[in-house]
């Protein structure tokens, strides 16, 4: 995230961290040289649009703790890497929220555009009560109402990547024998998708022509049943957080099963699971180098983070021996199950949140072989990638690169180099979303 403190709180303040320089382009140039070096597929941006904790609440912890405030756009971020990378991706997280689907389409295809197919969309609802407020709500809407906003903002995305211009539509026949035949783009060939639904309403024709990829890579994040039915019918990947193994698979193969309901092979959605790494060049060096991490993990920042340790409705801390099993929230619907699952068969408090929450990151410690060998059961498990959560940048980044990506290419676990093309042909083979994809219903449907 473009901020100070993302997920590890309290590791800003590290002697190595230079966290606190996120408003400066350069230390972020340096990070995504290191990534490509390492032939890491894409660099994920998160963001929110409200600060943690009640919505009208102090937010003290928030601005001390640096955490996720203040924060930066990583659509403009992003815009001003393209041009210092050859073929790492971006995913930035766009909450329906936010813009209005006929801005935020024309925005994602424009850096797609600008970066020869290399973006991808984190599709996400928002879930802090300020946000909500900070665009003109007086409440955030219900759970699952959100999603199904999030289904009529996908839609009318489509239709303007889909279907609003046809294949051919740019004929860019600018220097004819007879310059009155010059042609760039025929009319006929584009056209209004004149969307009205219950959120939106949008008459086109899209403003950018069709990007490379079309439709960007397509993200989410969410695991309550509502998030992964979701996730089956549009992501082609889907953030999880480390559970136990064994419920991280049933989660997997509960989604899987999901994805074949909604008509799609199931193996177009890949599971990419959150870890963060502590590397040395024996255990041991490892854990020295763990307990020193820990000195710094700021408890106030975790618990906050947690959104959970607060009345929803008064915006009254709890009590804090409330068991988490009496929580009813409509915020972190997937991160509290995660929470109890991590817990095993005791009925944690909500003055276990803090610890909880830092276990929820889930790390791996030990020698690069130690670290490969627990990636490796992972992949047994279903998961298909990692989502490297750094403790310090660019630190983390450059021990993953330097000590771990050699020991997984030796291993057949990380590619050598980078397939060429765009971002979904990296990860899949194609550029465009198969035809099994909701999307590809608004392919020609307006013509």
């Amino acid at each position: 995230m473009d901020t100070v403190s993302h997920i590890q709180h309290g590791l800003w303040r590290h002697p190595s961290a230079r966290q606190d320089e996120f408003n400066c382009l350069q230390h972020w140039i340096d990070l995504v040289h290191t990534l490509e070096r390492g032939r890491i597929d894409l660099l994920f941006f998160a963001d929110v649009l409200g600060l943690y904790g009640p919505a009208r609440g102090d937010f003290t912890v928030n601005a001390r703790e640096g955490l996720q405030f203040p924060n930066g756009d990583p659509s403009v971020l992003v815009a001003a890497l393209l041009s210092q990378t050859h073929d790492l991706g971006f995913a930035i997280t766009s909450s329906v929220l936010q813009t209005y689907p006929f801005e935020f389409a024309r925005r994602m295809a424009t850096l797609d555009h600008l970066s020869g197919g290399r973006v991808g969309w984190n599709i996400v609802t928002s879930a802090q009560e300020s946000a909500a407020r900070n665009f003109g709500l007086d409440h955030l809407l219900e759970h699952d109402e959100r999603y199904r906003q999030a289904e009529e903002y996908a839609e009318v995305c489509y239709k303007l990547w889909e279907g609003s211009w046809d294949d051919g539509a740019v004929v860019d026949d600018c220097h004819p024998e007879d310059i009155s035949k010059a042609v760039y783009a025929d009319a006929s060939r584009i056209h209004r998708i004149d969307h009205e639904g219950r959120w939106y309403r949008v008459q086109g024709p899209a403003m950018q022509s069709p990007s490379p990829q079309r439709t960007p890579v397509l993200f989410q994040a969410g695991s309550s049943p509502v998030g992964r039915d979701f996730a089956a019918r549009h992501a082609e990947g889907q953030f999880i957080l480390a559970s136990t193994p064994e419920k991280t698979q049933a989660l997997i193969e509960d989604t899987r099963r999901r994805v074949v309901a909604a008509g799609r092979d199931p193996h177009n959605l890949v599971f990419i699971l959150g870890q963060s790494f502590i590397v040395g060049s024996t255990e041991a060096e490892a854990r020295h180098k763990e307990r020193e991490i820990d000195d710094y993990l700021s408890d106030d920042g975790f618990l906050l983070h947690s959104n959970l340790g607060f009345d929803p409705t008064t915006g009254e801390p709890l009590d804090p021996d409330t068991p988490l099993s009496e929580l009813h929230t409509n915020t972190n619907v997937s991160h509290l199950r995660w929470l109890r699952e991590l817990a095993g068969d005791t009925d944690p408090t909500v003055r276990d949140l803090a610890r909880l929450s830092a276990r929820l990151r889930g790390r791996i410690v030990g020698t690069p072989d130690q670290i490969a060998d627990q990636l490796e059961a992972w992949r047994a498990r279903g998961v298909g990638g990692i989502n490297i959560m750094n403790w310090t940048i660019p630190g983390s980044y450059e021990e993953f690169v330097d000590h771990i990506v050699p020991t997984l290419q030796e291993r057949g676990l990380a590619q050598r180099e980078y397939r060429p093309g765009t971002l979904r042909r990296k990860l899949t083979g194609r550029d465009l979303l198969p035809d099994t994809h909701p999307a590809a219903r608004w392919r020609g449907a307006f013509a």
